[in-house]
């Protein structure tokens, strides 16, 4: 006789989509980014991304991010190659074109 284990398994909201700019333009709106404590938003300080345009020539831009979320967001930081932080920095690039 065969025996079948469930097993649960936490998986991250975003784990099986590849990060995407509308992605990003979401996460850019979301007061719940990084796990953030207050209602803040990146786009509270950069409405529509405005002010962002030359940001994604930045090679330091994840850092950057990170410091925002951290500080204003009183979040925790974004792996630099998770799904998140990607699609953030796609919509950034974005935002020049």
């Amino acid at each position: 006789m065969m025996l079948c284990l469930s097993v649960a398994v936490s998986v991250p909201v975003f784990a099986d989509k590849a990060p995407s700019s509308l992605q990003g333009k979401k996460l850019f709106n979301s007061s719940s980014l990084g796990g953030a404590a207050n209602t803040k938003t990146c786009n509270a300080c950069h409405p529509g991304g405005r002010g962002l345009e030359s940001a994604g020539g930045n090679p330091e831009l994840s850092k950057v991010i990170n410091t925002c979320i951290a500080g204003p967001l009183n979040g925790s930081k974004l792996e630099p190659n998770s799904i998140e932080m990607q699609s953030l920095l796609l919509y950034i690039k974005s935002l020049k074109q």
